[in-house]
């Protein structure tokens, strides 16, 4: 079964592909959300966080505390840092762990938007970048999420640029509004299953 990565940059349109390849049966990880969930069940990790970032972490009912971990790590790359250093490898556990429940597929997806930052490329066999130009993503993101410009741009500024995302990945879509995406995701749909021999 090979593992296939899909990232992009804010607004450029990872989720959207990676619910075109759920479309057509390729289950998909996503790591954002595994993010979340480890941080309140996987237990190596919340003792971690806790001694980190103290007992303030947790609620009583054993819920995150967003609140505080965001406000010792937003404007603290160091401490942005430490936190990522403690999540990725928890993330990297449940994605092993799904992976081993998923049977009879050619292929899977593990999206994620700090997949090359992350270095949790090395755990695919090949990846996908989504782009789309910067204008366009800020725009995106300003409709769907209610972002000022600023907010956009200081969390787009916390990952790599395209440019490098691009010269990493094995692949490109492009969402920029000038091709259409369903046909390129169906020709990368074709290409993973002759390379897994399906």
């Amino acid at each position: 079964m090979l593992k296939i990565g899909i990232t992009g940059n804010i607004g450029g349109g990872k989720t959207t592909v990676s619910k075109i390849f759920e479309i057509l049966g390729i289950p998909v990880f996503y790591a954002d959300t595994a993010a979340k969930k480890v941080m309140v069940e996987d237990l190596i990790l919340v003792d971690a966080l806790k001694v980190s970032f103290g007992n303030e972490a947790y609620f009583a009912d054993g819920s995150l505390n967003r609140k505080h971990i965001a406000s010792i790590v937003f404007n603290n790359e160091a401490e942005l840092i430490k936190l990522n250093s403690l999540v990725h490898p928890a993330v990297f556990r449940a994605f092993d762990n799904w992976v081993g429940l998923t049977n009879d597929v050619p292929y899977v997806i593990k999206e994620a938007a700090l997949l090359f930052e992350s270095s949790s490329y090395k755990m695919c066999d090949y990846s996908i970048m989504v782009t789309a130009p910067l204008e366009l993503r800020i725009q995106r993101v300003m409709q769907r999420d209610g972002f000022i410009r600023e907010e956009v741009e200081s969390r787009n500024a916390k990952q790599f640029t395209e440019e490098k995302k691009i010269q990493l990945a094995d692949y490109l879509i492009r969402n920029d509004d000038t091709e259409l995406v369903i046909p390129q995701v169906l020709e990368l749909h074709q290409k993973f299953l002759e390379l897994a021999g399906k």
